[in-house]
């Protein structure tokens, strides 16, 4: 089952740059399509393998950070060819 998810990673603290830019060079190199904006992050691929990255990253983000959160949403489908036709 394909999965898209949009994630925007928010640590609390100062000098918190540094903290999302790794974040996001790890889901890079997962070989799994990640896309970003200036507001958030978006994984595309197979539920297991999408999901196993998440646990994983979502984890060591917080165990790098003082505070934090993470907005996340998930839609079944890959959304990651989506264009707006207007």
């Amino acid at each position: 089952m394909k999965i898209s998810v949009e994630l925007t990673l928010s640590p609390l603290q100062d000098d918190f740059e540094p903290k999302i830019i790794n974040f996001i060079k790890k889901l890079r190199a997962s070989g799994l399509t990640v896309k970003e904006n200036p507001l958030s992050t978006q994984v595309y691929g197979d539920y297991d393998e999408v999901m196993n990255l998440l646990n994983s990253e979502i984890k060591d983000a917080f165990e790098a950070i003082d505070r934090g959160l993470i907005y996340m949403k998930i839609v079944k489908s890959d959304r990651s060819d989506y264009a707006a036709d207007f």
